[in-house]
């Protein structure tokens, strides 16, 4: 199968604007982030609507496209981005562009579940740890069917725990964090990018409800590492010391 990964990167951010542009190491978060997934992918672009991140891209040597400022999603603006690019790939990655520390082993883990030609959607999870994680409203739950296809995803506790404490929970249950990568096969991906937003995605903020609400399955590969999304000034600093960290190891596998 032919894989392309976009990287959607936009400016404006409520909690951090400019953030693909902020330093880490002395580089662009959005630089960490294109040569992680160049590690893997062959193509890789960053799809964006502002010139000071597509001079950036430039300035690194990576690619770039210029999208329309008027997207809802990241989804939406790879959608765009994709139809510029041409080319014959089968299915679509759609990177987090604040994520400098996506692994080798997401991506082809996420890549991996394309190996079932059931999968029109893919993505990731990861088991919480604690029970004060899994009560997070900004860390979606996900269940899933004994053939590791999502069934819902949800910003509450899900499933409830009958006859236990709450605080018991998560001994008896494998709770199962989302991880935002995404992946497409690219009919579905032009498909779902012309979806109305549903009832389910208005109610929980989760885009991928709408894919779910409208027939589309999802498969979930599952992944033990943790990442460290930047979405805040304060996720930069512990996203330096942890950089910091990795440099006094090896460079190579970060």
């Amino acid at each position: 199968m032919k894989f392309i990964g976009i990287i959607p990167a936009r400016y404006s951010s409520s909690r951090f604007p400019g953030k693909p542009l902020a330093k880490l190491g002395g580089k662009p978060v959005i630089e960490h982030v294109y040569r992680q997934v160049s590690s893997v992918l062959k193509d890789v672009f960053v799809a964006t609507d502002d010139q000071r991140i597509y001079d950036a891209v430039t300035a690194f040597g990576g690619k770039v496209v210029m999208t329309r400022p008027d997207h809802q999603s990241g989804t939406d603006r790879i959608c765009e981005a994709l139809d510029k690019i041409g080319g014959d790939y089968d299915v679509v990655i759609n990177i987090q562009g604040d994520e400098p520390f996506i692994q080798k082993s997401q991506l082809n883990t996420v890549m991996q579940c394309f190996d079932d030609p059931r999968t029109q959607i893919a993505t990731l999870g990861k088991r919480f740890e604690t029970m004060d994680e899994v009560k997070n409203a900004n860390s979606p739950k996900i269940v899933h069917d004994n053939n590791g296809y999502a069934l819902y995803f949800s910003r509450s506790v899900i499933p409830f725990v009958r006859g236990k404490e709450c605080e018991e929970w998560i001994s008896h249950y494998p709770f199962l964090k989302h991880i935002g990568l995404y992946a497409y096969r690219k009919d579905v991906l032009k498909e779902v990018s012309s979806l109305p937003q549903s009832s389910l995605e208005l109610a929980e903020s989760l885009e991928q409800l709408r894919w779910l609400q409208n027939g589309y399955k999802i498969k979930v590969g599952l992944t033990d590492v943790e990442t460290i999304g930047i979405d805040t000034p304060e996720d930069l600093k512990r996203a330096e010391e942890k950089l910091s960290y990795l440099e006094g190891i090896s460079r190579k596998d970060y």
